[in-house]
């Protein structure tokens, strides 16, 4: 089995800040898009936006900078080697179902359990991916330490958003919303395993993160004219003027580039549990600084983000032992 490559323990803490930086990305924009989502009166055309205003912005990147560019020109060869499989190129729809999971479950099962569904299909999801090599680091053992320490992710999270659970719906009703962020989550990991493939073969994420905003948005754009058709939303009259309202796309830049990047440094699993934690930590530092109507921030709440971190830790230590052992 392959595996990751080793790294130092100064570069693996480097490693561990660019997951929390990329995962606390999350948060912001699903705040930033909630917002939108609200004065517009229409979730769909909120996600649209920001997929679209993704695009714009790695778009500018791929094609105004020459390292834009110069990535750019190794998609042929890539495809052409086998390095790339065609159908890579639309694994941006995986977000746009993960953003449709979003608004489409939340309002019903509450953003605790949509968290836990997501988190637990993440991290299985990552689990199996390294397992079977989907990612650019080939096959990846599942070590005990492994294992315990992506059970423990899942444990942390449940602590964690704790204090939120409470009413909404039970029974096989709950268990039927909870299939559709669970399998967003796994599609999620296997999003970010197949972008961090593309990202060895063309040296760069500049590629693939164009492709899954192209994809994402293109997806997006035919579900919301679907649901314009059918008479579920209508045309906006205008579009709210606040600038900020328009930065879901560029915090979703941040978090599929650095992710692609990250998956190629520390494998599937390590990279979901890192952002994982990502997330955690910047909801916190979100409810602490901006609290959103309802936010609850107790004990359990920050103790079950630093188990997080503890896990992250864990996970990433046989490969920071095998550092120390090369050397």
């Amino acid at each position: 089995m392959k595996g990751p490559p080793a790294h130092s323990p100064v570069v693996w803490v480097g490693l561990i800040v660019l997951m929390l930086v990329a995962g606390a990305a999350i948060p912001m924009q699903g705040r930033i898009n909630s917002a939108l989502g609200a004065e517009l009166g229409d979730p769909f055309l909120a996600a649209l936006l920001s997929f679209g205003g993704g695009l714009v912005l790695i778009g500018a990147v791929a094609a105004g900078t020459r390292r834009g560019r110069s990535t750019m020109r190794r998609v042929p060869a890539a495809l052409r080697s086998g390095a790339v499989r065609p159908w890579y190129l639309l694994v941006g729809l995986g977000g746009a179902y993960f953003v449709l999971a979003q608004t489409l479950t939340i309002g019903l099962i509450g953003v605790a359990v949509f968290t836990v569904a997501v988190v637990t299909g993440q991290t299985v999801g990552g689990l199996l991916w390294d397992r079977i090599g989907l990612g650019p680091a080939g096959r990846i053992r599942l070590s005990p330490l492994r294992v315990i320490a992506a059970v423990l992710t899942v444990l942390a999270v449940v602590w964690a958003v704790s204090p939120q659970f409470g009413g909404g719906r039970g029974g096989w009703d709950l268990l039927l919303f909870v299939v559709v962020p669970f399998t967003g989550g796994f599609v999620n990991s296997a999003q970010q395993a197949l972008n961090g493939r593309q990202t060895a073969a063309y040296r760069s994420p500049i590629p693939s993160t164009l492709f899954n905003f192209a994809s994402g948005a293109a997806a997006l754009a035919l579900v919301w004219l679907g649901v314009l058709v059918a008479g579920g939303t209508e045309l906006p009259g205008t579009l709210p003027g606040q600038w900020w309202l328009y930065l879901g796309g560029p915090l979703g830049v941040l978090f599929i580039g650095l992710g692609a990047l990250l998956v190629t440094r520390v494998g599937v699993l390590v990279a979901a549990m890192g952002m994982i934690g990502g997330q955690l930590v910047g909801s916190l530092l979100l409810d602490v600084v901006a609290p959103a109507p309802g936010a609850v921030v107790t004990t359990a709440t920050v103790l079950g983000t630093a188990l997080t971190l503890v896990a992250v830790a864990l996970a990433s230590l046989p490969d920071m032992l095998r550092s120390r052992r090369g050397r």
